[in-house]
């Protein structure tokens, strides 16, 4: 193993894990509502109980520490409960996007030598199509029918196992320019001070006692959501998975009264135009955050209108920093419409050349980033490490300028990667999916606006034989096969050839402004 991450357990100075957070409510809290999924509600000690008896069953099947266990499944409290129990035994939590297709998955399962998998009983046939190319996974245990009866028949016997906080808690998929997915190490340090970072920026207290997030338990916002509630001792309220509805969302926001909630721009484009909106009582509403995809500088103003007891809050960053690095909140998110604000309590943050070297302000730099939040390396990728901490700060990829009151924005990404409803969606990932169909000569893919998800994909393909080019049914079909259907094309066009400059790269602006790429205020990039 080319990864040599700090030891998994130590007998003094750890710090306070996710599992070590809920063993703690139980007996501090006990009686008080952890979770609420739809008519599931759990308190702290229900909660410490159910994650004891899973580590249980993991446990009878072999994991240990510093094992990498699989967890694909829906918003839900297994699946929140699998990867407490995961971390309990001191082993790294592997969360897989659900929509991807077997061979996405078999990349993520051996790449990480997951040992296990823990999956919702919606997609055992895709697990048990990626289980087939990954020899290490040992379980495929389900977390849908059957799972309750596999807790009762569990021990309910909890001991403190010490887990350094310098160990791996997560390995969280991210892809880059090479089109192939790299696993970036978030360690229980990383997590827990993001947290508090977030708190001490953002004025997270006590009074924000129920926090929902609209992201999927498989995204870092997803994860870092639910963690924030944790650290303050909120209850978590449960965003469905699945087709969302923004009126049953806003219903859902009502009767919880939720205090403190975070969706992607698409999902708050959804709720803002719910009918009634005005009429509904969303006063518990506190803090209304947004990220992970562009937004318009006419919806954040609606958001405002709509949610005037409400703190409009961007949050900016990247999975490898655990996310958030940068907040834009409170009064400035209209005097600094567009801006994602500066960056977080305990992140330093630089905008620099290509030399490292800070560039003047109101020039345009890559941000980079160093502090307690930024990822352990990649998973097995050292060469990939070594370029992503060059000079001994992270480097983003994103192009940004600061003002004369050092708020930032952003200006453009230098890796080509679209953002397409809250999903990063890598280019060379598709552009290499894609070059394998028989009459694919050349391709690039390229980010187009679009009003529902802020961008989409759109392919440009250079037939091989020019006389037989590919058709969008042979294209989809092939992409269904291959492709979550996030990062499939939403259109398709055919060229004699790709525009390339004198040294041979593609024209990747020529291909945005041709073909109706447009601009947007923001690109957070959680």
């Amino acid at each position: 193993m080319t990864y040599s991450p700090a030891p998994t357990t130590s007998v003094s100075g750890r710090g306070m894990t996710m599992s070590d957070l809920i063993a703690r409510y139980s007996r501090t809290d006990a009686d008080d509502v952890a979770f609420r999924d739809g008519e599931l509600t759990l308190t702290w000690a229900q909660t410490h109980e159910r994650i004891t008896r899973l580590a249980a069953v993991l446990s009878s099947h072999g994991v240990g520490a510093g094992d990498r266990v699989a967890v694909m499944g829906l918003n839900s409290v297994p699946s929140i409960e699998s990867m407490a129990a995961v971390l309990r035994l001191g082993a790294i939590c592997v969360p897989v996007n659900f929509r991807l297709v077997a061979e996405e998955v078999a990349y993520a399962l051996t790449d990480s030598g997951a040992v296990a998998v823990l999956v919702d009983d919606t997609f055992p046939p895709v697990v048990e199509a990626a289980r087939a190319q990954a020899p290490d996974v040992r379980a495929v245990l389900t977390i849908g029918a059957g799972y309750e009866e596999q807790l009762a028949a569990a021990s309910p016997e909890y001991t403190e196992l010490a887990v350094d906080d310098a160990a791996p808690a997560f390995i969280m998929y991210t892809s880059g320019t090479t089109g192939r997915p790299k696993g970036a190490v978030l360690t229980h340090r990383n997590l827990f001070l993001h947290a508090f970072s977030n708190i001490a920026h953002s004025g997270v207290s006590g009074e924000d006692r129920v926090g929902m997030s609209g992201a999927p338990l498989f995204h870092i916002a997803g994860v870092t959501g639910f963690y924030l509630n944790l650290v303050v001792g909120a209850r978590t309220v449960l965003a469905p998975s699945g087709g969302f509805d923004p009126a049953a969302m806003v219903g859902l926001l009502e009767r919880e009264r939720v205090s403190s909630v975070f969706f992607v721009p698409a999902q708050w484009a959804a709720i803002v135009a719910v009918p009634d909106i005005a009429q509904r009582d969303l006063s518990a509403l506190r803090r209304a955050s947004w990220g992970a995809a562009p937004a318009s500088t006419t919806l954040l103003r609606t958001m405002i209108d709509t949610f005037p007891q409400a703190e409009i809050v961007t949050a900016f960053g990247q999975t490898e920093c655990s996310p958030v690095t940068c907040l834009l909140r409170g009064e400035d998110s209209i005097r600094k419409i567009g801006s994602i604000g500066t960056p977080m309590r305990g992140v330093e943050a630089r905008v620099v050349d290509d030399a490292m070297n800070d560039v003047e302000q109101g020039e345009v730099g890559e941000i980079v980033y160093r502090g307690p939040t930024v990822m352990d390396g990649y998973w097995n990728k050292p060469e990939e490490t070594a370029e992503a901490f060059r000079g001994g700060w992270f480097h983003s990829g994103d192009l940004v300028r600061q003002d004369e009151d050092g708020y930032l924005f952003v200006v453009d990404r230098k890796k080509d990667m679209i953002i397409s409803g809250g999903e990063n969606i890598y280019c060379a990932e598709v552009e290499n999916t894609l070059a394998k169909h028989p009459k694919i000569g050349e391709v690039a893919l390229i980010g187009v606006a679009d009003p529902r998800y802020g961008e989409a994909p759109l392919a440009v393909i250079a037939p091989r034989h020019p006389a037989d080019p590919p058709t969008a049914e042979e294209i989809e079909v092939f992409c269904r096969a291959h492709l979550a259907s996030y990062k499939r094309p939403r259109d398709v066009v055919i060229v004699a050839a790709l525009p390339r400059n004198p040294s041979g790269k593609v024209l990747k602006t020529a291909l945005r402004a041709e073909y109706g790429a447009a601009g947007v205020v923001a690109t957070p990039a959680v």
